[in-house]
């Protein structure tokens, strides 16, 4: 019984110098070995103290390169026994503690700070502000809706706290509310610089079947189908496509409906302000019929610029209507006979390439 009782109170003296850990108690321990998965420290118990690599950091860390054997730390009891008979400890709960100290403070003081989008969710995506998981609800990443959050899955962007409960471990972002004071801002720089007539650029944002709308910086403007092209399009996708960036001139501006017109085409040259040196009468032209009628065909000899053959003028065989030698789309080579530019019109000849005398034809 001696015997008994010595081992007894030996073992109890043995665990009396022990430090007993306790959930969510901070202690000090010295790292025995690293492994991929894990990190084994002693903490000064009779078990050893587990970090998984899920505890060590949100972030996908190299725990090899991360920590080494025989360094000291400090660790967060997460369990007494993880089941396996070891103390589960944690490194990435004490730098969440010291988050969401910070992010309280950040809150007051209405900081703007960056988060990561890690993953898109039901109604929102997660975003981490160091070790802190957060939420930005659909309604708060952008001005307008975004059908495909998966977009933003990888990016840091700037945000601002809406809301931060350390005890719920809540923590909502905004990054709408940013974005809208910032297109404040640009908005009364615009005010400030734009003028009607003058040159900027901008980046096609909507295209509809009257048209396209550009971001000029913080206000969208409209590019009516006529302001796009000196030639003739069915369509502004003809024109312009979504994303693109642009050049246009401003035409008018209306600062009490907020609404600007825009023209693609008058930051080109017009081409019949060109004509006198690019083109004279007599030259033959390699152009493109755009319009049959029962007189004639026009022909675009370049976006903006076309003349007219005369039914008379397309062969020196007599054909009933245009359409029985041309089609629209049809390349085919002209000469110009006669130039009015006040009217802006030109008349064309396809026989009189062949038949120098045929210009001489008089047209009906």
């Amino acid at each position: 019984m001696e015997n008994n009782n010595s081992m007894a109170e030996l073992l109890e003296m043995y665990e009396k110098d022990f430090v007993v850990p306790r959930k969510g108690e901070l202690v000090k321990g010295k790292i025995v070995s690293v492994s991929e998965k894990e990190i084994v420290v002693n903490i000064g118990y009779k078990a050893d103290g587990i970090i998984p690599k899920s505890e060590v950091s949100n972030n996908d860390v190299n725990l090899t390169e991360f920590a080494h054997e025989g360094q000291e730390l400090e660790v967060y009891i997460l369990k007494k026994d993880d089941g396996d008979g070891n103390v589960l400890l944690s490194l990435k709960r004490i730098s969440q503690l010291k988050d969401w100290t910070e992010l309280e403070k950040l809150a007051e003081d209405n900081t703007i700070i960056s988060v990561t989008i890690k993953e898109a969710v039901k109604g929102g995506v997660i975003a981490y502000f160091n070790e802190i998981r957060g939420f930005i609800p659909a309604s708060q990443i952008a001005l307008h809706y975004v059908n495909d959050l998966t977009v933003y899955v990888g990016q840091t962007i700037d945000v601002k706290i809406l809301e931060v409960n350390k005890n719920k471990r809540r923590a909502v972002f905004t990054r709408k509310q940013l974005l809208s004071e910032e297109m404040k801002e640009k908005k009364v720089e615009l005010w400030n610089n734009i003028s009607e007539g003058s040159i900027v650029s901008g980046e096609v944002k909507r295209i509809t079947s009257f048209g396209a709308f550009v971001d000029i910086g913080g206000l969208d403007g409209l590019i009516h189908i006529s302001e796009m092209s000196w030639g003739r399009i069915k369509s502004p996708k003809e024109a312009v496509k979504i994303g693109e960036t642009v050049e246009v001139k401003v035409l008018t501006i209306d600062k009490d409906t907020e609404k600007v017109s825009l023209s693609l085409k008058q930051v080109k040259n017009d081409p019949w302000i060109e004509f006198d040196n690019n083109y004279k009468v007599n030259d033959v032209v390699a152009a493109k019929v755009v319009n049959l009628t029962d007189f004639g065909a026009f022909l675009e000899i370049e976006p903006g610029l076309e003349g007219l053959v005369h039914i008379s003028q397309i062969s020196a065989d007599r054909i009933e209507k245009p359409s029985d030698v041309l089609k629209i789309g049809d390349a085919a080579e002209a000469k110009i006979i006669e130039v009015n530019l006040e009217e802006r019109k030109i008349k064309l000849s396809i026989r009189a390439i062949n038949e120098p005398d045929a210009e001489q034809a008089t047209a009906e």
